[in-house]
């Protein structure tokens, strides 16, 4: 049970993206503008 709530979990968090991933693209994008 604990292994499939863990892989549940992983799913649901694969395409979100994680705070410091999205802190990373706007600095990105911003570079990109400059």
């Amino acid at each position: 049970m604990a292994k499939s709530h863990d892989a549940k979990k992983t799913v649901k968090k694969e395409p979100l993206k994680t705070p410091k991933e999205k802190k990373e693209e706007k600095r990105l994008k911003k570079n990109k503008r400059d």
